[in-house]
């Protein structure tokens, strides 16, 4: 196991550039202990990575440094086979790419590797198209040109101009700056800068795109995972959203807290959960509070008890006939 850390660690080196000892323990999933041992094994060894010290150190590999890492041992395989079932890469526009590039790698594998790595993999599901209750995933409608635009931008570092319609809106041309590319729950989201300032755009949304000679004004680095996240951040705590008050049967919290936005308080009060969660907007907070039924009972604001009361007195008396 050690012996792939050391090679997963060389290759991060040689695809980063320079990665702090936090980082790289991370990556790795060590401590950074470890990371500074496997260091001096790598020194040791012939490989030549040397520290930068400072705030913004860490550690690198000398400029120029080549060496032939292109083993694959089983889990690897397997984690690359396993990659392929996934439909990220659909909403992307890479889905063709994919197969293609897990048939050169199938091929490419040592004989017992081949056979042990696929007969795994097909013990394994990832994302069905179907639930436990049939219900199909919802697949956007993305046009190969336009993602494929957008990805070159993205890629080459240049401007885009895309002509958006947001929701509820009008379409109209835009110029951004693209960032990255992010895909959740199989719905595709362009990361991207307009006029300095942070914006995120539905890639279901982009009726078109154009790819423009001049470079995007962006950061030469990016960390995808924190820029999410505070994006998500943002969302929640702006807009129109609705504040609720609410005691639920515990039994159904992880089902509230799927679709609220965020959960502002929470205590136990004789058996049930007295909850403070925000909804990203009324429609939103009617919706979830009536699907949890008599398990739960909204308490603030008085319009969305009114609204439920008034919504379960409609159905009894359709029903009551």
């Amino acid at each position: 196991m050690r012996a792939d850390r050391l090679v997963s660690l060389v290759l991060l080196l040689r695809r980063h550039g320079q990665l702090s000892a936090a980082t790289l323990a991370r990556e790795l999933e060590v401590s950074t202990r470890t990371v500074l041992r496997d260091i001096e094994a790598l020194s040791a060894a012939g490989v030549p990575v040397y520290a930068e010290r400072g705030r913004h150190g860490g550690f690198a590999l000398l400029p120029g440094f080549q060496t032939e890492l292109t083993g694959l041992n089983h889990d690897e395989a397997l984690a690359l086979l396993v990659a392929g079932s996934r439909r990220g890469a659909q909403v992307f526009g890479l889905g063709s790419s994919l197969a293609s590039a897990m048939l050169k790698v199938v091929d490419a594998l040592p004989e017992s590797y081949r056979q042990t790595a696929a007969g795994a993999a097909e013990r394994l599901l990832i994302d069905p198209e179907i639930d436990l209750l049939s219900r199909r995933a919802v697949e956007e409608e993305l046009p190969d040109a336009v993602v494929a635009e957008v990805r070159r931008a993205v890629f080459a570092g240049h401007r885009l101009r895309i002509h958006y319609e947001a929701k509820g809106q009008a379409a109209e041309w835009r110029t951004v700056d693209p960032i990255g590319l992010v895909t959740v729950r199989e719905q595709g989201y362009l990361l991207a800068k307009k006029a300095g300032e942070d914006r995120t755009y539905r890639l279901s949304r982009i009726l078109a795109a154009e790819e423009l000679d001049e470079p995007a004004q962006r950061p030469d680095r990016v960390d995808l995972d924190r820029a999410w996240q505070e994006r998500s951040t943002r969302f929640r705590t702006g807009g129109d959203q609705v504040a609720v008050v609410l005691r639920m049967h515990p039994a159904r919290r992880e089902e509230l807290v799927g679709t609220a936005l965020a959960v502002l308080a929470e205590e136990l009060d004789d058996g049930w959960l007295r909850m403070e969660v925000t909804f990203q907007d009324s429609r939103h907070a009617e919706w979830a509070l009536w699907q949890l039924s008599t398990s739960a009972e909204a308490l603030e604001p008085q319009w969305l008890r009114a609204a439920l009361r008034d919504r379960a007195a409609a159905v009894a008396a359709r029903y009551s006939q």
